[in-house]
């Protein structure tokens, strides 16, 4: 990975970090304002799911971007990175949860409710969206497989190129 790239995506991380902090900062406050005349059951878990989705976004932003510093020096094939890939597959299975949390609050605030509040079909949507994130964290658990396969391989042609300048 070129250095163009690797800071061009730091940019691009930088970015969305502070847009995250703002978001938390800003417009969470302007949410519980409109969520007045919603039941404290609903508004509160809600509020709540979407702070925690964007602390999951800004955990795996800083973890990237650790791994991106060892990309720079050379060392992203040491076993310090696999750390920094499990703590973001584990954000992006808590935002998957906290996603499916969702669905669950509207479910229930359907069957609390009169009348339907959210419809079945949007429940449904948030449920797949769910499974779409836990897919995501599946995905990057193939690519650790494949960072453990090339870190094993590291060692092993360091191993022999110390056995080769031994005969040498």
């Amino acid at each position: 990975m070129g250095n163009l790239a690797i800071l061009a995506l730091r940019v691009v991380i930088a970015i969305a970090f502070a847009g995250s902090v703002l978001v938390q900062c800003l417009l969470t406050p302007l949410m519980w304002q409109d969520m007045d005349d919603a039941r404290p059951e609903v508004r509160v878990p809600l509020i709540v799911i979407f702070v925690l989705v964007i602390v999951c976004m800004q955990v795996t932003a800083v973890c990237i971007w650790r791994l991106l510093t060892m990309v720079r020096r050379g060392t992203v094939f040491s076993p310090a990175a696999f750390r920094f890939v499990d703590i973001i597959v584990g954000a992006i299975l808590a935002a998957s949860a906290l996603t499916f949390g969702v669905a669950v609050v509207a479910a229930i605030s359907n069957r609390t409710t009169p009348g339907d509040e959210v419809a079945p079909g949007v429940v449904g949507l948030i449920c797949g969206l769910s499974l779409v994130i836990a897919g995501v964290a599946l995905v990057v658990m193939v690519q650790r497989a494949l960072l453990a396969q090339a870190v094993a391989r590291d060692d092993e042609a360091r191993s022999l190129q110390s056995e080769l300048d031994e005969v040498i």
